[in-house]
């Protein structure tokens, strides 16, 4: 046999005697269950509140990342259901009308414009969203830790949604305009019937492109923020797995 066993069977020996001793062997009882399994104080200690924080911020970034990289992807609004961007209500309800009357195409043509403006622009969202994830301070750390599954990407929708609005929809009207939304849109709404069907809406382009958009990214944040919660597989970094691997 050789030491190392020898140590394990002595250490194994001792657990057996004290497992039925009082109080007064409960410290070493611990010590030495703590030897046998190979636990340490380090390994654990309890989280702090700064750890929670910190990666409850490194989620959120990590997420981000992600949720940017699909969305800005080939398809990554016009080809995923969850985000795709759909007409406003008011050329949705003429639909059918702008379409008998021969503005069918102009119709599709807008939708998939939409949608690949919201993938150009989201492909510029991550230093935005990088940016307001370094301001954002939790007022409730514990509580937003084991809230749920996009407990952490409410919070940063809550505190940061005007600025980040503020922030994107410059990026959103330059996008829309490079793939042809604008255009597209002038041309349709150049038809008396759509005008029509516009009338007595406040219904902006710009404006509904950006919200779509950040709506869309959001979707995704809190898509990769319940993977890092509920998967090990997404815990990249040694601070989610021991914040999220509780």
């Amino acid at each position: 046999m050789t030491r190392a066993n020898r140590g394990a069977m002595v250490v194994l020996c001792a657990v057996i005697l004290l497992s039925g001793a009082g109080g007064a062997a409960a410290g070493l009882w611990d010590a030495l269950k703590d030897r046998l399994l190979g636990s340490s104080p380090t390994q654990s200690a309890p989280l702090t509140t700064g750890e929670i924080s910190q990666g409850l911020l490194q989620a959120l970034s990590v997420g981000a990342e992600k949720a940017v990289g699909r969305a800005s992807a080939a398809g990554g609004f016009l080809d995923n259901p969850t985000i795709h961007i759909s007409l406003p209500k008011p050329l949705q309800r003429a639909g059918s009308t702008l379409r008998a009357v021969g503005l069918g195409t102009q119709v599709d043509e807008l939708e998939t414009a939409l949608n690949r403006g919201a993938e150009k622009a989201s492909a510029q969202a991550l230093p935005i969203f990088l940016t307001a994830i370094r301001q954002l301070t939790f007022q409730d750390v514990e509580a937003i830790w084991k809230g749920g599954d996009d407990a952490a990407t409410r919070y940063l929708r809550e505190k940061t949604g005007e600025p980040l609005f503020s922030a994107f929809e410059p990026v959103v009207h330059d996008a829309v305009r490079e793939v042809g939304v604008t255009r597209l849109y002038d041309s349709l709404t150049a038809n008396p019937l759509a005008r029509v069907a516009l009338s007595g809406s406040d219904w902006n382009l710009d404006t509904y492109a950006t919200t779509k958009a950040l709506d869309g990214v959001f979707t995704l944040l809190a898509e990769e923020e319940k993977k890092i919660r509920t998967d090990p597989v997404a815990r990249t970094t040694e601070l989610l797995q021991r914040v999220f691997g509780l």
